[in-house]
């Protein structure tokens, strides 16, 4: 099939989509200015009751109508129980808020006709592989931000968490089996989309993180905004991250998203964010002038892959490029969320027909609160009142993301089997373990049990605890604290354990490590 015939035949579906799906409820009322006015003083009244409540430390917002920043403003603190406010210049790590970000990098390369959205990456990156050669040959930057290519959702994430660097993930995604045919499932990868921008800046001769600065922040006047963690970093006013710790907010850890910085490693502030949504809603056009060639920029909202219904309003839900593509109660938005389990949330929701946009930031996980507020402002706008509190609708659903998994694995883990199997000596287990995925694993005894350490240079240190026979426990997720997970030795006949099975980095069934070196 020809890539330009495909993108015709997607074009039109999407048309048939919109209006198979638009909802009746949409074009109920005319919107007005003073209903506007009036939204948005209720969303102010909203934010300083989420704040005020407790539900997060500190928001950010900005609105966006008609190419003008109508709404502005911060809330709460940057750090819980320190004086300093949030406000409009607040840094922010936005997470996969970051995606639609990059989608307008790419965008902005295809209106210069320095790639397009169908070139292949082996093309552009003849070194990267997946696991099967025809994918390989084919994929294309297209495939990669609609999430199509094959890769699990999971794949290079925990090759992140243990330490490792981008060039090394993207090396070695070659090692995951795929979840689906290729171009047949959608499955969300942050390594995926990462290798699609990073393949695109390629033909630029400058890295990712330069040509995002020099295509759209600069551009747009987005001076707080970077996708380099070190930018983070050195601003003062900046926004920590909070996790829940005995029912209170507390900022208890630091994430550097550098090795996803495409997917998930952007830094920005509401100011900035405005920017952007100015430059979406005129279609390329910013102050006048046209940044980004319409057409490169329209593909990114093109619905590609379904994702099934909103969770809790129900609407028809696609994936374009880098953009969720939804036909809701209020017509057609396209919208991304944004999400770091240690302690960030964001979204930007935006009504192209009637040039409105949403940015919500937040210092916080879990919490609802950004779909909370911008559904709510969504009521005001089309509706003039709203309709639920969409904040404590969301709120259960992120509230659920751990919470069944953490009780099912203590429940799975609450007790040993009585009378418990007794471990093999420490030395049936120490030694060296490698694969070609997760590299390295090395098991030492120490004075309270075993340390297993990975990543490079054995930049993660975990301490197993003895559960039953050749079964330890660790708890590597610092979100998670109290999650149990196992680590397991197949010991042969010699009383030499010949591999090591690590639970918590076998989502790809890539979590077993042989014996090397003796």
């Amino acid at each position: 099939m020809r890539p330009d015939w495909n993108l015709c035949h997607l074009r039109v579906w999407a048309c048939i989509a919109v209006m198979a799906l638009w909802p009746h409820a949409a074009s109920a009322e005319a919107i007005t200015p003073e209903r506007i006015t009036v939204a948005l003083s209720k969303l102010e009244a909203l934010a300083q009751g989420a704040v005020a409540d407790g539900a997060v430390p500190g928001l950010a917002i900005a609105v966006v109508h008609d190419d003008e920043v109508i709404f502005l403003k911060g809330f709460g603190h940057r750090e819980a129980g320190k004086p300093e406010s949030v406000d409009a210049d607040t840094v922010f790590q936005i997470a996969s808020l970051s995606k639609p970000v990059s989608a307008t990098v790419v965008a902005a390369l295809v209106s210069d006709r320095v790639v397009s959205w169908n070139s292949r990456i082996a093309d552009l990156d003849p070194g990267f592989r997946l696991a099967d050669p025809y994918p390989t040959s084919e994929l294309t930057i297209r495939d990669l931000f609609a999430h199509r290519s094959g890769l699990p959702g999971t794949a290079g994430d925990d090759l992140e968490d243990i330490g490792y660097d981008r060039a090394t993930i993207l090396d070695r995604l070659r090692f995951v089996p795929p979840s689906s045919s290729f171009r047949a499932g959608y499955s969300y990868s942050n390594f995926g989309l990462t290798e699609g921008a990073v393949a695109a800046a390629r033909p630029t001769g400058k890295s990712w993180e330069e040509v995002a600065d020099e295509k759209l922040y600069r551009p747009l006047g987005m001076a707080s905004t970077s996708s380099r963690n070190a930018d983070f970093i050195k601003r003062p006013d900046r926004a920590a991250l909070h996790v829940k710790v005995g029912g209170a907010w507390a900022a208890k850890i630091k994430r550097d998203p550098d090795a996803q910085a495409p997917a998930g490693g952007v830094s920005s502030t509401a100011r900035d964010l405005a920017q952007w949504v100015r430059l979406l809603l005129g279609n390329g056009v910013y102050a006048g002038r046209t940044l980004i060639a319409a057409d490169a920029l329209d593909q990114t909202h093109v619905p590609l892959m379904t994702r099934g219904k909103n969770p809790v309003s129900g609407g028809e839900s696609f994936y374009g490029l880098g953009w969720n593509v939804e036909f809701g109660r209020h017509g057609l938005s396209w919208g991304h969320a944004g999400a770091f389990s240690v302690g960030a949330r964001t979204l930007v929701t935006i009504f192209p027909k009637e040039k409105l946009g949403i940015v919500v930031l937040a210092n916080a996980f879990p919490t609802g609160v950004p779909e909370g507020l911008s559904d709510s402002f969504a009521d005001l706008v089309f509706d003039g009142k709203v309709e639920k509190d969409w904040i404590e609708a969301w709120d259960a659903i992120y509230a659920g993301l751990f919470g069944p998994v953490v009780e099912a694995a203590k429940a799975r883990y609450a007790a040993p089997p009585s009378p418990a199997r007794p471990a093999a000596p420490a030395s049936a287990y120490a030694g060296r373990y490698a694969n070609d995925f997760i590299g390295d694993a090395v098991v030492s005894g120490a004075a309270d049990g075993l340390v297993l350490k990975l990543g490079p240079a054995g930049a993660r240190s975990y301490s197993l605890t003895h559960y039953d026979g050749d079964l330890f426990l660790t708890y590597p997720d610092a979100e998670t604290p109290e999650r149990p997970t196992g680590v397991s030795f197949t010991v042969g006949p010699d009383g030499k354990a010949s591999a090591i099975t690590i639970e918590f980095l076998d989502d790809n069934r890539l979590g077993t490590l042989r014996r090397v070196g003796d």
